[in-house]
């Protein structure tokens, strides 16, 4: 089984161009047909190739669905990374850290998707197998708020522990996305996240 770490550093590794269109077409068929009943002769209808050149290509329906994961996770860390870029003021930046990991995870559509049609193959992945993916999201979030509080020494937080508490809220949002938790309203999330969450990171007091 892939260690935390590696699959942390093939999330974070830069995209590739090459094989785009295919993980394009493979996630457009489980989005309109779920992963189970799409067929790799479907995908490679749609991407324009022969289904003998998609299987050199990924051996397996699995090492697609796994390749399409990938992306789909290295364009959440992308967006959360473009609207941290976005603001200058350290509590503007935590807001965005926080709203984004936790908000733009419950509105993923392929998650969606799978979540109202195939529960029985991701639930047990969100739940009680689910170990793997909260860790991975930790260490994600964890090194994002050290490189934050690395340059703001006042700031007196445990990021691991903070960064749990945001990994599980993101795991409950995307398994149950209805309640009084703002998704869908930026600036009400923003609120939300400048009242409720920011208080778990601390300014450490003066002596």
């Amino acid at each position: 089984m892939p260690t935390v770490s590696s699959i942390l550093a093939r999330i974070l590794e830069k995209p590739g161009a090459a094989g785009e269109k295919v993980l394009d077409s493979a996630l457009s068929a489980f989005l309109d047909f779920g992963i189970k009943r799409t067929s790799m002769g479907e995908i490679a209808r749609r991407a324009g190739i022969s289904p003998a050149t998609l299987y050199r290509r990924f051996e397996s329906k699995n090492d697609l669905v796994e390749a399409v994961s990938v992306r789909e996770a290295q364009r959440y860390v992308a967006d959360i990374d473009e609207r941290v870029r976005a603001v200058t003021e350290p509590d503007d930046q935590l807001v965005e850290i926080f709203v984004a990991f936790v908000t733009t995870i419950a509105s993923n559509e392929l998650l969606r998707r799978l979540l109202g049609t195939e529960p029985e193959m991701i639930l047990p992945r969100l739940t009680t197998d689910g170990g793997p993916i909260l860790a991975v999201g930790r260490a994600y979030l964890a090194e994002k708020l050290r490189e934050l509080q690395a340059d703001i020494p006042d700031l007196d937080f445990d990021p691991a522990l903070v960064a749990e508490v945001l990994a599980r809220l993101a795991q409950s949002l995307a398994l149950t996305p209805d309640g009084l938790i703002p998704l869908d309203d930026p600036v009400a999330s923003r609120e939300f996240a400048r009242s409720i969450l920011l208080p778990m990171v601390s300014i450490r007091p003066a002596h």
